[in-house]
Parts: structure tokens; C-alpha cells; sequence
């Protein structure tokens, strides 16, 4: 008997290693728990995760912290906090203390840390005070089958590349702060439940069809104030309550028919209810309370489906007898019914003169409003463009005298150091860069020059992989710098001769620029030819803005969000600040900047950031000294100065028309814009 007990034994020892063999975590997925614990501030939840040889996949699971493991990988994550967020009414986007994490916590590098966790299929991050925008990488999450954010402060727009989280089955972001229009996710995945109440989302008429799998619809407690929307005919539960929905119920809403629960309470909804809402085979609760319904229900012959168990319509604008089906006597249904205008006594019914009466405000009141919207949209839209351009202008005018008279006295020092066309004083003296240059770019490294070998390290030897694109200054690639920051390095070419000292001092001066809306230059390095010592090769080493040009969030084909009006302007306005700053900030001044809706890009918070300026001072020759021999100053730069004012005139056309415009030749444009003042 002793023998067959060693024997079992020994044969269930392999096994026993091997199963806690199979349950202990990869070191990284160790550390990326460890390092979000450290992200979330150290909740007292997470106390049971000590150091890296904490047993994370055999801590006894609980309410609040809960993890699963696969094949040494975390596969499942839910931490439950207790900083809810719908103790808090408003939230303006900065933290609040004892609700949301401190400052110092960073949503970006909080969901760089779980993009680790690479085999996570479930996660459930609910009440702990997460604060900021929803980054776009949270689609690095490929495997992700179930993900609830709820109860927290995120902001903003959900990120379109969600879509692209091809497994994703429930997406759950209810109780936030988000305050931007609604992406019609089009899923090609199995999402069954989308689910985004008491946020502060709005949106155009919205379209779910394309979600075919989809069985829980929850936009409750929003501020959507379009049609209802489109669904898929698979839906079981919607939610639309607590919005401003407007219009008539549709009639593709009587064709689901597996719907169970529809509750569109508390909007602006108007029109007789269709009747075959009512009989659909598998409704079982159906709240219409609190909208402007209107007209009799009786005279359609309603019949109730045999699963209906709760109805509301109360307080809405219906008159007539109420259907034999409603009535409370008929069955176990529960029917709420009061506040109409019904011919029944008692039961707290209006007048039936009140609900005509109310039914005409209403439709009085919605005409005149959208009329009145659209008018004041167009008008509003129109100044505030017209406004814009002509306050461009004026600044530039305003400032174009002095700057002639600045340009006069600064000839006198350019004949002091004619081989570089610029005075050392003027280069070097830090005065003559404008305060306005420290706003808006702290944290940015000083500018420095750069090896070669650098670059190439940046790069892997500009490989393809690192192309983003070429224009007419040259080759732009994307690189990392050994400290891990990336960075963006133009290649320009050289079709001049120039002294190595002189291309420079002109590299410096165009360096030393820093204003919020500007790329800022971090430094530049010059590749020499060995023969004879000219210049072979310029590079310039830009911050990195990863979010894209202005003109790839104009068109209606674009992968991310269209802009709306008012995002336009803050772009508009920004690149004001920009060139009237290369205008009149810095001496010398920096004209001809090729402005284009192309090289203005946009940074995380969709601020405007002009990219490619001041490279004029580059492609010029060196014996220029600021104008064309023989021509007058003041015809010079006045020509350079309306370059810019008509770039920017094109900017201003193609955000209104559209970045359709782009791709016609500048002759076309110009005999447009001829044909459009002629008219």
C-alpha cells in the first residue's frame, strides 16, 4: 500500500510544478501590475500586491480586486474603487482633491502601462478617480473582450480606434465626463452591449445599424438632441431616456422584434406613438413618459403584445378613450397614464383644450427655433470668418510701418558682418526675442546640434519604416532619441553654397524661436562634404505632434473626427497668434512662411501648432541682406507680408469649402477667387 502512495506521489509532484509553473506571471506582466498600482496612487484595494513576488494569479478574488491568469499572462483585471464620480455634478477637466487622482497622474502613460498586459481579454477599472482624455492607444488592447471604465472622470471624445478593437463584446463608459460627439463605432467585431449613460454626449442623427451583433443600446442621461437614432434589428434593450431627442418615433422601431425593453422617457418626442409599438412579440416594458406625444390612441384599433407587463406614457400631450389593452382592469400590466388629456374621469387628466393648445406652442416654438438656429448658424459663422481675416490684416498692416523702420535701422548692422547677411548682434543678443517666446513651451529641451550618427540612430539609418511624407522642404522622417523622446527630422535640401558659419548663425536664430502655436525646432545638424568642405546635407529636428494636419480633419473621409465650427476657429485663431508673432515678435521678422492647412498640425488637446516656418531664410541667397537689389524695402517685404495675409486667405476658404479645394493647381484657385470677389 506504501508503495502505491510513494507511487502517486511521485507522479503527482511534475504535475503540481507544472501547474504553478503554468500560473506564475512573466516578469514584465509583474511589473506593469506593480507599476499601475503606483499609476492609481496605491488604493488601499491593492495592498495585497506587496512586490514582484507577490502570487498575483493565486490572490483569493474579491468585490473589489479581482485577477485571472493564461500561459503566464494576466488574461483578466478588475479593480473596483471608491471615488465615485456621480457625487460630482460638473467637471471641468483638472483634478478635484479626495475624487480624482492628483495632478501628477497621466492617462497617457497609465494606458501605455496596461498596453503591457497584452493578453487581457476582461477589465474593469470602476470609482478610482482616472482623470483626463481617453488616449488613442487604448486600441493596443487587441485582445480585449469586455472593458468598463465607468464611474470615473474621463473627457472628451471616445477615441475612433476603438473600432478597431476587432474582439471587444461589452464596452461599458458609463458615469463620465465626456463631452464630445459620438463615434458610430463601425464594429466589425462581435460587440453585443455599448453602453454610455449619464455622460455629456452629443451628436448629429446617429446610425447603429452597422453593429449587427448588438443587444444592449444605453445612451440615457446624455445631452443628444438629434432624431432617434438608427438601430440594428437584434437590439433586446434600449435605452434612450434622459436626452433631448426630438421629432417622431420611428417606424423601424416597430420592426424589432426581439426587443424586450424601450425606454425613450424624458425627451422631445413628438407625433402619435405607433401602435404596433405596442404589440410588438417580445415587449415586455415600454416607457414613452415625459415627451410631446400627442393625438388619440384609441382609434388605431391597439392591441398589446402578450409579454407587455409595464407601459408609461404619462405626461405627454394624448387625448381620445384609452385602448381596451391599457386599461388597468385588463390583465397584470401596469399603465401609467395620468397627465394627458384622455377622456377618462379622475386618473389626474388635463383638459383637452390644454393639449391642443400645448401641441400648436410646441410646433410653433420648434419651427421658429430651427429656423432660428440655422439662420444664426449661417450668419454667426459667416462674420466671425469675415471678422477673422480682416483683424489679420489690420494687425499686419498695423505692424507693417514699424517693421520698415526696424528693417532700416537693422541695415546699418548687417553691413557689419557681410558674409552672413544677419548681424552677430542681432543674432546673438537674446533681447531681440520677444517675451512672448517663453509662454506655452515649458518643458521643451534647448535647442543643440545634432551628430549624424545621432540622427541615424534616431532613424535606423532613415529607414522607410521611419518616412513620413516629403514637401517641398525636403524629406521628413519620424525618429526616437536615446532618451526615448520622439522627434521629427526634416532633411532639407541644398541647391545654395554657404558658409558653413553663416548657415549657422541663421539655423540659430531660427532655433531660438519658441511660441505655443509653433513647432518648436529642437536643434539641427549640418553634414559637410569631405572634398571640398560645403555644405552636403541640412537637418532639422522638430518636436514630434503625433495628431495629424489641420486639412486631414476637414474632409468627411478623414479616419478621425470632423471638426465642427468651432474647433475650426480655435485652429484659425491660433494660426493668427502664430504668424503674427513671426510677423511682429522676433527681429528680424520671418515673412513667406508657405502657410498651408498641411503644416498647421494639431498636438493631444487639438490646439493649432504651424509647422515648416521661416525656412525662407534658408533657401535665400546669403547676399540678399533681406531684399532683391534694386527694389525698395518697403515694396519688399510688403510683397512677402501679403504672401502670408493670401496663404492665409486660402486657409480661411478651404476650412469653410472643404479640403477639396487642396488638390487644385494655385492658378485655378486664384481664378476663383476672382470669379468669387467679381460676384
Amino acid at each position: 500500500m506504501e508503495n502505491y502512495s510513494l507511487f502517486f506521489l511521485l507522479l503527482w509532484l511534475p504535475w503540481s510544478f507544472f501547474i504553478l509553473g503554468d500560473s506564475q506571471l512573466l516578469n514584465s506582466q509583474t511589473q506593469a501590475l506593480l507599476q499601475l498600482k503606483k499609476h492609481l496612487e496605491y488604493p488601499k484595494q491593492l495592498d495585497i500586491w506587496y512586490d514582484r513576488r507577490t502570487m498575483f494569479c493565486f490572490l483569493p478574488p474579491s468585490s473589489k480586486v479581482n485577477i485571472s491568469c493564461e500561459f503566464h499572462s494576466v488574461t483578466e483585471l478588475k479593480i473596483m474603487g471608491d471615488k465615485p464620480s456621480i457625487e460630482v455634478t460638473d467637471f471641468h477637466g483638472f483634478p478635484i482633491p479626495n475624487q480624482t487622482l492628483s495632478v501628477s497622474f497621466s492617462m497617457d502613460s497609465f494606458v501605455t502601462t496596461l498596453t503591457r498586459l497584452t493578453s487581457l481579454k476582461v477589465l474593469s477599472l470602476v470609482s478610482l478617480g482616472i482623470w483626463g482624455p481617453l488616449p488613442n492607444k487604448i486600441h493596443r488592447l487587441s485582445s480585449l473582450e469586455c472593458l468598463d471604465l465607468s464611474s470615473n472622470f474621463l473627457f472628451g471624445s471616445i477615441p475612433p480606434k476603438v473600432s478597431t478593437m476587432v474582439k471587444i463584446q461589452t464596452l461599458v463608459l458609463d458615469d463620465n465626463f465626456f463631452n464630445e460627439t459620438v463615434h458610430v463605432f463601425d464594429f466589425t467585431s462581435n460587440l453585443t452591449s455599448l453602453s454610455l449613460k449619464n455622460n455629456k454626449l452629443k451628436q448629429d442623427p446617429l446610425d447603429f445599424t452597422s453593429l449587427t451583433h448588438l443587444k444592449v443600446l444605453d445612451l440615457s442621461g446624455n445631452r443628444l438632441d438629434s432624431h432617434l437614432p438608427t438601430i440594428p434589428k437584434g437590439l433586446i434593450m434600449v435605452s434612450l431616456n434622459r436626452n433631448s431627442f426630438n421629432g417622431e418615433i420611428p417606424t423601424q422601431y416597430t420592426l424589432l422584434k426581439h426587443l424586450q425593453h424601450l425606454d425613450i422617457s424624458f425627451n422631445n418626442l413628438i407625433g402619435i406613438p405607433p401602435a404596433s409599438l405596442f404589440s410588438l412579440p417580445n415587449i415586455s416594458s415600454l416607457n414613452l413618459a415625459s415627451n410631446m406625444l400627442s393625438g388619440p390612441l384609441g382609434c388605431y384599433n391597439l392591441t398589446c403584445g402578450n409579454n407587455l407587463e409595464f407601459v408609461d406614457i404619462s405626461n405627454n400631450r394624448i387625448t381620445g378613450s384609452l385602448p381596451s389593452c391599457l386599461n388597468s382592469e385588463s390583465g397584470n400590466k401596469v399603465v401609467n397614464f395620468s397627465g394627458n388629456c384622455l377622456s377618462i374621469d379622475h386618473h389626474h387628466q388635463h383638459p383637452l383644450s390644454y393639449c391642443r393648445d400645448e401641441v400648436h406652442k410646441d410646433q410653433s416654438t420648434q419651427n421658429a427655433n430651427g429656423l432660428g438656429v440655422s439662420i444664426s448658424l449661417i450668419v454667426g459663422i459667416v462674420v466671425i470668418i469675415v471678422l477673422l481675416g480682416i483683424a489679420f490684416v489690420i494687425i499686419c498692416r498695423h505692424y507693417c510701418h514699424r517693421r520698415i523702420s526696424e528693417q532700416h535701422l537693422l541695415h546699418k548692422s548687417v553691413r557689419e558682418n557681410s558674409t552672413t547677411g544677419f548681424s552677430s548682434e542681432i543674432l546673438n543678443n537674446a533681447r531681440y526675442i520677444s517675451e512672448t517666446t517663453k509662454l506655452g513651451t515649458q518643458g521643451l529641451a534647448p535647442c543643440r546640434s545634432f551628430t549624424l550618427e545621432e540622427l541615424n540612430e534616431a532613424t535606423n539609418n532613415f529607414d522607410n519604416s521611419a518616412f513620413l511624407g516629403e514637401g517641398s522642404y525636403g524629406k521628413l522622417y519620424k525618429g526616437r532619441l536615446e532618451g526615448g523622446s520622439q522627434v521629427a527630422i526634416r532633411c532639407l535640401p541644398t541647391t545654395k553654397k554657404y558658409w558653413i558659419r553663416n548657415l549657422k548663425l541663421r539655423l540659430d536664430m531660427l532655433a531660438k524661436i519658441r511660441h505655443p502655436h509653433l513647432v518648436a525646432i529642437l536643434g539641427h545638424c549640418i553634414e559637410v562634404k569631405q572634398d571640398d568642405g560645403s555644405v552636403n546635407r541640412v537637418f532639422l529636428v522638430y518636436e514630434y505632434i503625433p495628431n495629424g494636419n489641420f486639412r486631414s480633419y476637414l474632409s468627411e473621409n478623414c479616419v478621425g473626427e470632423v471638426l465642427n465650427w468651432s474647433e475650426r476657429l480655435a485652429v484659425l485663431i491660433g494660426v493668427c497668434k502664430a504668424v503674427q508673432f513671426l510677423h511682429t515678435g522676433v527681429i528680424p521678422g520671418f515673412f513667406h512662411n508657405r502657410l498651408k492647412t498641411n503644416n498647421i498640425l494639431l498636438n493631444e488637446h487639438r490646439m493649432a501648432k504651424l509647422n515648416d516656418y521661416g525656412l525662407s531664410i534658408i533657401s535665400e541667397e546669403t547676399n540678399n541682406n533681406y531684399k532683391v537689389k534694386g527694389q525698395d524695402p518697403k515694396s519688399w517685404q510688403m510683397t512677402r507680408l501679403e504672401d502670408d495675409v493670401y496663404s492665409f486667405g486660402l486657409i480661411l476658404l478651404e476650412t469653410m469649402i472643404g479640403s477639396s479645394l487642396a488638390a487644385k493647381k494655385e492658378g485655378t484657385l486664384r481664378d476663383e477667387l476672382v470669379c468669387l470677389s467679381a460676384s
